[in-house]
């Protein structure tokens, strides 16, 4: 049996567990259109603090690296000087 195959089930049968669930739950229908609203706000919530929290990190790793890069940049350009200056000083 395939993987794919395998997936496919496992989500068709969560699906129509959760269907069932909800035909079957013992609140009224407008008690239970409720909590689906809650869990999808909750969910919703959830997904836009890790999109937050991954773009932050995300942020704070590029900040990192343009600095690094600066520091690199500006040691290379003083090198660069030194190296200038050593020339001149030992040329006639």
């Amino acid at each position: 049996m395939s993987a794919t195959k395998i997936i496919s089930g496992v989500l068709i049968g969560a699906a129509a567990g959760a269907i069932l669930g909800i035909l079957f739950a013992p609140d009224r229908g407008s008690e239970t259109r409720r909590k689906i609203s809650e869990k999808g706000t909750d969910l919703t919530d959830a997904l836009k603090n890790k999109f937050n929290d991954f773009v932050d990190s995300v942020s704070e790793k590029f900040q990192g690296a343009k600095e690094t890069a600066s520091e690199m940049v500006d040691r290379g350009r003083n090198k660069a000087e030194q190296w200038k200056g050593e020339a001149q000083s030992t040329m006639p």
